[in-house]
C-alpha cells in the first residue's frame, strides 16, 4: 500500500510538471502569472504561520529601501513597482497580525485624518493634474505606517522589531560595502560633498539611523545592556556621515537630553553623565577637524552654509500658492505631488518635487481643517499610548514624538519610507507597554 501510494503521488508530481512545461510552452504570459499566483500564495502561507519572522524580515527590506538599491540594478521602471509590493506587504502583514494576535481598537490613529482627508478631497475636488488613481494611491501610503497600530500583537513581536529597528543601518552599510566592492552600486554618493548612502539615500539613511537611536535608547533604558552603548554610538556615527543635518540635530538633541535629565533603574545616573561628559568632549575635537574633512558634507556645509536650507525656499513658494488657492480643505491626499511640475527648473536643480515641510504638504492636502485634525490625532494618539509605558519609556517617547513635530518644518517625515520604520517601532513600543500594563492590572 505504501509503495502504491508514493508512486501515486510521484505519478501527479510528474504530471503536475509536465503541464506546467506545456503551459511555458503553448501560454508563456498565463504560465509566468500562474508561477507568480503560486509563490505569492506560498509567501503568504509563510507569514500566517510566520508573522512575527516574516514581519521582521520586511521591515528590514524596508530599511533596506529595496526600491533604490534593486531600482539601480534593475532599472527605474523598476522603482514604483517595488514601493507598492514592500507598502502592500506591509498592510498584509498588519492584517495578518490582527488575525492572529487580535484586533485593538486604536480610536486615535493619525490614519483616520488622511481618510478624512480623502473624503473632502473628492468632494470638493482634486488639485488639477490629480487623478482618483492616484489619490487613493497617495492614501493608502499615507496610512500604510500606521497600521500594525490596530493590532494587539505580542511581546516577541516587539522586540523583534525593536532589535531590527536597532541594526538596520549597520545592516545597510554591510550590504553596501559588499556592493561597492563588486563595483555594483557606490557606498557614497557625492552631493555638497560625500554623504554615506549604502543601500539607500543618505536622506532615507539618515532617518533610518535617527530611529535606530531612539531605538537604542529605549532598550539601553529598559535592559540596561552595555553593548547598547556601542550600537548607539555606531548609529550616531552612521547619521553624521549621511550628511543628514535635521536628523542629526534630533537625534543629538533626544540623546543629551535623555541622558541628561531621564532617570532609569537599569543604568545608573554616574553611568550616563560618564558616557554624556565623554562624548561632549568630542565636540571640540570635531569642530578643531571641520576644515579638514570638508570632503564629507556635514562638515562642508558646516564650514560653509551652516544656515542653509539647501534650496527648501524655492519648493515652499510652490505650496504656499497651492494651499492658498484653497485654505480651508485643500486639494486631496496626493495633492503634494503634483503642486511642482515635474519639468520645472526647480526639479531639474533639486532633484525632488517633495514639500520637505509636512506642514506645507498638509495645508495642500487638508487645508486648516484637515492639517488641525491630524495634529489633533497624533498628539491624542502619541497620549494614550504613551500613558502605560514605564515612566523612562514615557520621557523617551515623548521626546520622540516633539523632536518629529520639530522635524516635519524641513522634512517629509510622514511619507518617506523612513516613516514606515519609525511607526512600525512606534507600534512596538506600545504594543509592548499595552501589554505589559494589561498583565499588571490581571495580577493586582
Amino acid at each position: 500500500m505504501h509503495g502504491a501510494a508514493t508512486a501515486s503521488r510521484s505519478g501527479i508530481a510528474l504530471l503536475a510538471l509536465a503541464m506546467l512545461a506545456a503551459a511555458a510552452f503553448l501560454a508563456p504570459g498565463v504560465f509566468w502569472l500562474l508561477l507568480a499566483a503560486a509563490a505569492g500564495g506560498a509567501i503568504l502561507v509563510l507569514m500566517l504561520r510566520h508573522p512575527v519572522a516574516a514581519s521582521a524580515l520586511w521591515l528590514l527590506g524596508v530599511g533596506c529601501t529595496l526600491e533604490m538599491s534593486l531600482g539601480d540594478i534593475l532599472g527605474p521602471a523598476f522603482y514604483q513597482p517595488i514601493i507598492a509590493l514592500v507598502k502592500g506587504t506591509g498592510l498584509v502583514l498588519a492584517a495578518i497580525t490582527v488575525l492572529r494576535f487580535g484586533p485593538r481598537a486604536d480610536r486615535f490613529n493619525p490614519g483616520f485624518a488622511f481618510l478624512a482627508m480623502f473624503a473632502v478631497g473628492l468632494t470638493h475636488g482634486l488639485y488639477p493634474g490629480l487623478t482618483v488613481t492616484e489619490s487613493l494611491r497617495s492614501l493608502i501610503g499615507s496610512v500604510a505606517p500606521y497600521a500594525f497600530s490596530f493590532s494587539r500583537l505580542s511581546r516577541a513581536w516587539a522586540r523583534a522589531i525593536i532589535r531590527v529597528t536597532m541594526l538596520i543601518p549597520s545592516f545597510s552599510v554591510a550590504a553596501g560595502a559588499l556592493l561597492d566592492l563588486a563595483g555594483i552600486r557606490p557606498l557614497f554618493v557625492v552631493s555638497g560633498g560625500l554623504r554615506l548612502g549604502a543601500l539607500s539615500h543618505p536622506a532615507f539613511l539618515g532617518g533610518f539611523a535617527l530611529t535606530a537611536i531612539y531605538a537604542c535608547l529605549v532598550e539601553l533604558y529598559r535592559e540596561g545592556n552595555r553593548a547598547l552603548i556601542g550600537l548607539l554610538a555606531v548609529n550616531l556615527l552612521i547619521l553624521v556621515l549621511t550628511g543628514a543635518r535635521a536628523p542629526l540635530l534630533y537625534g543629538v538633541m533626544v540623546t543629551g537630553i535623555t541622558l541628561g535629565f531621564v532617570p532609569s533603574p537599569a543604568f545608573s545616573r554616574r553611568e550616563r553623565t560618564g558616557l554624556l561628559l565623554g562624548a561632549l568632549t568630542l565636540v571640540p575635537l570635531a569642530l578643531a577637524l571641520a576644515g579638514s574633512l570638508t570632503a564629507f558634507r556635514l562638515f562642508n556645509l558646516l564650514t560653509h552654509n551652516a544656515d542653509g536650507l539647501s534650496g527648501r525656499e524655492e519648493i515652499w513658494a510652490y505650496f504656499e500658492h497651492a494651499a492658498a488657492g484653497s485654505p480651508w480643505v485643500g486639494w486631496g491626499v496626493g495633492a503634494g505631488n503634483a503642486v511642482i511640475p515635474q519639468t520645472s527648473r526647480v526639479v531639474r536643480i533639486m532633484h525632488t518635487w517633495a514639500a520637505h515641510n509636512e506642514y506645507l504638504r498638509i495645508a495642500v492636502e487638508g487645508g486648516r481643517i484637515g492639517e488641525a485634525l491630524l495634529l489633533a490625532l497624533f498628539i491624542l494618539w502619541a497620549a494614550a499610548h504613551i500613558a502605560p509605558l514605564p515612566a523612562p519609556e514615557r520621557a523617551i517617547l515623548r521626546l520622540v514624538f516633539l523632536a518629529f513635530a520639530c522635524h516635519a518644518i524641513t522634512d517629509n517625515v510622514l511619507i518617506s519610507t523612513s516613516a514606515s520604520v519609525l511607526f512600525t517601532f512606534v507600534a512596538a513600543v506600545f504594543a509592548r507597554g499595552a501589554l505589559e500594563a494589561e498583565a499588571g492590572a490581571m495580577s493586582d
